[in-house]
Formats: structure tokens, sequence, C-alpha cells
């Protein structure tokens, strides 16, 4: 039998060892992190110089052609300005950063639908939305938001048609597409699962809803029927 002495010096060269291992990795995890703040605060000069030129050249052109050509790249853009935004909250999310603000939910709605036309001009948006404020992670919801309305628009074969509206506290998102069955609704929260694999994507965006709500304290629920569509309510 070991002896105690025996037994500790195991334990301490144990501890010693996985140091040794994972001081490194901490190391090369917090540079890897110092590079992507970095890198990411350096793209913010030339995003936001883009833009502000671009608004510049729109007021000066006349010429319907080039407005056209213009307006590509202005949206271009603000897709770039998106995903530089969700890089930044990723970051923060790893840093355990406070994240959450008061915000209007109403008008970041509106926000999010206006990116969106832009992204599904073939779409239409119905808005009807009481004023609501919280205290949340703003742009985990904005996240939450797209997620839910992408995969309206993916699911929806002759309808081109969302609903957003918000009563009482709740947010609601109804798209008119092929809906799901009973069967169909238990498994939407598993990772990667998609009920029609014929459709574009990886099935994870139900799965990182569904954790950004239970994080939160946000109620969410689904109601879909086979072939009418589906609405998803978001209770705060």
């Amino acid at each position: 039998m070991l002896s105690i002495v025996g037994l500790c010096f195991i334990v301490l060269s144990g501890i010693f060892i996985s140091k040794l291992a994972v001081d490194p990795l901490l190391e090369y995890i917090q540079s890897l992190q110092n590079l992507s703040k970095e890198t990411l605060h350096e793209l913010n000069l030339p995003i936001s110089t883009i833009m502000t030129n671009i608004q510049m050249l729109q007021r000066s052109m006349e010429d319907e052609k080039s407005l056209k050509r213009i307006g590509r790249i202005n949206r271009a853009c603000e897709m770039l300005k998106e995903r530089y935004n969700e890089l930044d909250y990723m970051i923060k999310m790893q840093s355990r950063q406070d994240i959450e603000e008061k915000f209007s939910v109403d008008k970041l709605v509106e926000e999010r639908v206006s990116f969106l036309s832009k992204i599904y001009p073939q779409f239409e948006f119905n808005v009807a939305l009481e004023k609501l404020e919280i205290t949340s992670d703003k742009k985990g919801l904005a996240k939450v938001i797209d997620n839910i309305v992408d995969n309206g628009v993916k699911y929806s074969k002759n309808s081109k048609t969302i609903d957003i509206s918000i009563k009482n506290s709740t947010l609601y998102i109804e798209d008119y597409g092929i809906g799901m069955d009973e069967v169909e609704l238990l498994q939407i929260f598993d990772t990667y699962y998609q009920s029609n694999s014929d459709i574009q994507g990886f099935g994870i965006g139900l799965s990182m809803v569904k954790r950004f709500c239970d994080k939160n304290s946000i109620r969410l629920s689904f109601k879909s029927q086979k072939d009418l569509g589906t609405r998803v309510e978001l209770k705060f």
C-alpha cells in the first residue's frame, strides 16, 4: 500500500504536470482573444469609412443604374457590419463580459425587420408592435429574431408573408409555410435536426435560440400545423 506521503507526492506531481500542460494552452487562448479584439478594432474603421462614403455618393448620384449599383454595395457593407457585430458579441461572450442593457424590444424588432427586408426583398413583413422595454442581452436577442425569421423564410414555399407582433409582453413571429406535425415539434431543438433535408442549413439555429431563451428567462413556445405555418412565441 502507498504511504500518505507517497500518495500526496503522486497527487502533487499530477497537479504540477497538469499545470505545465494547461498554462501554455491558456496563454494561447488569451493570445487568440487579444488578436481577435485587435483585428475587430482594425476592421471597424474601414467598414465605417466605406459606409460614410457610400452615403455621400448616393446623395450626389442621379443615374438610376448607378444608384442601384451603389445600393447593392451598401447592402453588402451592411451585411459586413452585421458580421462585425456578431464577432464582437462572440468575443464578449467568451470573455464573460456583462452584456446586459436596457432596451426597447419594439425598436429592436424594427431594426431587424429593416435589415432582413433587404436580404429577403420578396417577403412582406407585417409588423404590429406594442412598446416593450426589458433588460437583457440585446445582441443575443437580435440573433434569436434573425434565426426565427430565417427559418420562417426557408420553410415558406407558397407564402411570402411573415407577421411579427408584440402584445402583452410577448413577441410573436408567424409564418405561413410548410408547418410541422407533433413529431417534428418534439425534435426541433435537437442540434443538427432539420425537418426538410433539401433546405440549406446546418440545423443548429433553434437549439441556439432555446439555449438563449433558457439562459435569459424567456418562455419560448412553438405552435404549428402541417401545411399551414408556424407561430413562435417569446414571453418576456
